[in-house]
């Protein structure tokens, strides 16, 4: 399916929830990861580096910074790319542990008290 489909309302091919498609994704790398233990660890979290340098290359590439490349991305490439981020960020979360739900959720729920209420 095409991000064009995905925007049109077609019905999404993942696993309906955020964590079950989380869980899903990282099965399949664990499954098939060629490099193990610790050092199989600090590459997954080095892949999140790997995916913030593509966001980089999208913004450039939207606002044609590169004289050499002119316009190459749109913004929706770049959406896509931030996409691609917090999807690896959850995965390399749920590397570090099985309870990433209960982490992720608990540390959302203290930045979001620690942040200013709208209007004030």
């Amino acid at each position: 399916m095409s991000d064009d489909d995905a925007r049109a309302g077609h019905p999404s091919p993942v696993p309906a929830g955020l964590w079950t498609t989380i869980d899903a994704l990282w099965t399949g790398l664990e499954a098939d990861q060629p490099v193990g233990g610790r050092e199989g660890l600090l590459l997954r979290m080095l892949k999140l580096s790997e995916e913030v340098g593509e966001v980089a290359e999208a913004v450039i590439g939207a606002t044609g910074q590169n004289p050499r490349k002119g316009v190459s991305h749109t913004w929706e490439d770049v959406e896509a790319e931030l996409c691609d981020v917090a999807i690896t960020a959850l995965v390399a979360l749920r590397t570090l542990t099985p309870e990433a739900r209960a982490v992720f959720e608990g540390h959302l729920a203290r930045v979001a008290a620690r942040s200013p209420a709208p209007g004030t």
